[in-house]
C-alpha cells in the first residue's frame, strides 16, 4: 500500500519521468553535455528524428492530432518557430525547451533525450544495469497467455490483433480516438473516464509510449492493479529506463537507432516503423538487471 501511494504522489506532479531521466542523463555525462550539438533533425509525418554531433540518433512519435489547428502555416508555424534554426544548437536546449512550447517541442526534446540516453549507454558502458534484449518484442503471445484480464492503451494493433485471436482474455482498449479501432473491437473500447475501471482489474498492462509526450503516463500507472505487469513500447519510451521501473513498470519495449542518417532519410518520407525497423533502428526490450 506504502508503495502505491508514493506512486500516486508522484502521479500528481507533471512531467516527472522526464525530469528526473534528464537529471540522470545530465549526471551521467557530465561537462561532456557541454559540447553535444544537434547535428540534423527531421519532424516527419510519422516520427522524428535528431542525430546529435556524436553520432547517436534518437526518434519520438509526431503528436500531430495534438497540433491546434494544424491546417494553415500561420498557426501551425507558432507550434515550430526554430524551424531553420535547429541544428548547431545544443542538446541540452532542446531537453529543457521541451516544457517550454508545443507538443513539436515537446517531441523534438524527446528525440533528444533519447539520443543522449543512447550515448550513455553506449560510451559509458551504462547498459549494466540493464538486461537489454535486442530485436526483440516486449509482448507475445505466451505474455498474453499468462494474464486473465489485459488492458492496452493506445492503438497497439499488434497487441490486439492477438487479444482478439486468444479467447481466453477478457481485455479492454483505452484509446484517447476511438476512430482508430475496427468495428470489433469497440466492443473493448473504454472511454478514458472509465480508465481506473479497466486498469483496476487487469493483470497486464500495456501502454504506449506516446502517453510520456501527453503527460498521461503517470497517472495510468497509479490506476493500477497492485502487481500488475507494466509494459510500456513504443520508439517514444527509448529514454532511459530508471524512472519507469521506479514507478513500477516492470519491461519496456522501445528503439536502439543503428543508422541515423538513414533513419532520418526515412522519417523525412514520411516513413513509420514498417520502413526502418532491421534496417536503421532494432527493436529492443528493457528488464532490470537484478544482478547489478
Amino acid at each position: 500500500m506504502g508503495s502505491r501511494n508514493r506512486v500516486l504522489k508522484m502521479a500528481e506532479k507533471s512531467n516527472e519521468i522526464l525530469h528526473e531521466t534528464i537529471d540522470q542523463v545530465k549526471a551521467i555525462l557530465g561537462e561532456e553535455m557541454n559540447d553535444i550539438t544537434v547535428e540534423r533533425a527531421v519532424i516527419g509525418l510519422f516520427f522524428t528524428g535528431v542525430k546529435l554531433s556524436n553520432g547517436e540518433g534518437g526518434i519520438c512519435f509526431t503528436p500531430i492530432k495534438d497540433i491546434p489547428q494544424a491546417v494553415c502555416c500561420p498557426s501551425s508555424a507558432k507550434e515550430m518557430p526554430l524551424s531553420g534554426k535547429i541544428i548547431g544548437k545544443k542538446a541540452e536546449y532542446f531537453i529543457e525547451g521541451m516544457f517550454k512550447g508545443g507538443v513539436l517541442k515537446k517531441a523534438l526534446g524527446i528525440a533528444v533525450l533519447n539520443a543522449l540516453s543512447a550515448t550513455c549507454w553506449n560510451q559509458k558502458g551504462y547498459d549494466k544495469n540493464y538486461k537489454i534484449t535486442y530485436d526483440a518484442d516486449p509482448v507475445g503471445e505466451d505474455t498474453i497467455l499468462q494474464h486473465e484480464t489485459v488492458t492496452v492503451v493506445g492503438a497497439l494493433i499488434p497487441y490486439i490483433k492477438m487479444l482478439k485471436q486468444n479467447k481466453d482474455n477478457k481485455f479492454f482498449i483505452l484509446e484517447l480516438d476511438p476512430k482508430t479501432l475496427k468495428e470489433d473491437e469497440l466492443d473493448h473500447y473504454v472511454p478514458v473516464d472509465k480508465a481506473h475501471e479497466a486498469l483496476g482489474q487487469s493483470d497486464l498492462i500495456i501502454i504506449t509510449g506516446t502517453t510520456i509526450i501527453n503527460d498521461t503516463l503517470e497517472r495510468l500507472i497509479s490506476m493500477a492493479k497492485e502487481g500488475a505487469e507494466i509494459i510500456v513500447v513504443g520508439p517514444t519510451a527509448s529514454i532511459l529506463p530508471d524512472a519507469f521501473f521506479r514507478r513500477g513498470i516492470t519491461k519496456i519495449g522501445s528503439v536502439a537507432v543503428t543508422k541515423s542518417d538513414e533513419l532520418l532519410d526515412i522519417l523525412a518520407e514520411a516513413g513509420s516503423g514498417y520502413h526502418f525497423y532491421e534496417k536503421s533502428a532494432s527493436k529492443i526490450v528493457i528488464e532490470k538487471n537484478e544482478g547489478a
